[in-house]
Formats: C-alpha cells, structure tokens, sequence
C-alpha cells in the first residue's frame, strides 16, 4: 500500500480518489475551493471534497498553488484538479497525471468530450508525468478501450477511472516515463455555453455524438418545434435524430414520448 496525496475537483477526480482509496493510503486530497452552486448560490464543497470527508480523508483547498503549500508526501496524483502546478511544487516531489485519452491525442480540459464529439471509437487513459506544458509530460503507464456508440460521456469516465485507478497501482512501485510524442497531438478545448447547442441541420450522426459528449452532465441544447430543450439521449434512426430523453425548461428530465404526451 502505497502512501500518496490526490489533487482532485472534478467528478472524474472524486472517482479516481475514491478508487485509490480503497487501495492506498490518502494523506491529503489538494481541491478547488468550495463554490457557489444551485438556485440559492450557497457554497458547496467540490464533489472530491465530498468524497474525501464521507472518507475521513485530511483536505486542503488553497485559492492557488505555490511554494508555501505543505504536502506531507512526495508523490501526489493528480486527476481532473483545474489549478496550475507551478515548477516549485513540481520540483519537490513526484506529480502522476491521469489524462482520460490516448496522448498525445486531446491534450487539455474535456477530452473525453471532445473524443465523443469527434466520433471516436476508440479511446484510453495516460497517467504521465505532469510537467509545465499542458498534458505534454513523459508517460508512465496508457492503455486503450473501445467506446459503444451508446456510451455517453459518463460511462467513459466511469471506466477511464477505474482503469486509471489499475495503472496507478501498477506505476507506483517503480516509475518508469517515455518521452511523449508530438506527432499527432491534438487539443480537447474547454466545453463553452456554445457548445451546447445543436445545429440540427447537421447530420444525425453527428448530432448523436454531440449529445453523448454531453451527457449526463452538461445537456445539449435545441429548440424543437419552437420550444428549447435540453437533449439527454438520442439516436440515429436511418438517417434521422431520434430524440428519447428531454428536459423542457424548468422541468425535470424525461422520455421524449411523455414529453410530447404533456404537450397534447
């Protein structure tokens, strides 16, 4: 059992902790500072502060990384976390990024989205060294998995993670890098408000992969027949967006057939 420190914000970094947990010794989870969230704007914790706590995990949030951050071990994980590691921290100990693709392929903040909405088949997870330039590191461990064309963005989280917490295990006995290439790099630029909107003028295909990049965290958007929807699922039915679960504005998610039930 290894002795490690987590830096972890995101859902997909509350998953691989909790993963971890259950295999090594956590002495610290570095996270976001708490955030407003929901219709009354109170703070609320990020969801791996939330896994940490029902853990019994210590937590740390600064605002910003330097220097004066105290991290009681040398070798810390990093996962899904969102702050600049600056070269202070780097230099003093071991920093084990976990990517949810094949590197070099989607560099950046939302590659699992951008894998989705690129129609790939095929993706993985990279744990590499975490250095200044952004996921460019020398690699420890990667390994490849298929995507379903009905796997959403969650499930391939859900399995990037549990095959990220595996290769952890495997890297941290005896880390070993490879130069990463450049060849073929390309970058998973952060999902914007635009993004969220479909064109439907586009083709099914295209469409079904945009919304399960989106799903089920985000939701794509539409306005169908004059009325805005999010669009949680859908599909490709010989050519045509078959839409089967919708959420109108101010309601809750549902079937797209008991939507248009409501609307009779």
């Amino acid at each position: 059992m290894a002795k490690i420190a987590v830096a972890a914000t995101a859902p997909f970094g509350a998953d691989v902790l909790e993963r971890l947990a259950a295999e090594h010794e956590i002495a610290l989870l570095l996270t976001r500072p708490d955030k407003p969230r929901g219709r009354g704007r109170k703070l609320a914790p990020t969801p791996a502060k939330e896994t940490a706590e029902r853990l019994g995990i210590p937590v740390a949030q600064p605002a910003k990384l330097d220097e004066s951050v105290e991290i009681p071990v040398d070798t810390i994980v990093v996962a899904a976390y969102g702050l600049l590691i600056p070269d202070a921290l780097l230099d003093r100990g071991l920093w084990l990024n976990v990517h949810p693709s094949l590197l070099p392929r989607w560099r950046g903040a939302a590659p699992v989205e951008r894998a989705l909405m690129a129609g790939d088949t095929r993706t993985g997870v990279t744990i590499h060294r975490t250095t200044a330039e952004l996921d460019a590191g020398p690699i420890a461990a990667q390994e490849a998995f298929d995507v379903g064309p009905g796997d959403d963005a969650g499930a391939v989280y859900a399995r990037s993670a549990e095959i990220a917490a595996r290769l952890i295990g495997d890297v941290l006995p005896e880390p070993a890098f490879q130069p990463q290439q450049e060849v073929g790099a390309t970058y998973a630029e952060k999902i914007t408000a635009a993004d969220r909107d479909l064109d439907l003028t586009h083709p099914a295909s295209e469409l079904v992969d945009h919304v399960r990049a989106l799903s089920p965290h985000i939701g794509a958007r539409a306005v169908v027949e004059g009325r805005p929807l999010v669009i949680w699922k859908a599909r490709d039915k010989d050519g045509l967006l078959e839409l089967l679960e919708v959420q109108p504005e101010g309601g809750r998610r549902m079937p797209y057939d008991a939507y248009l039930r409501g609307l009779r």
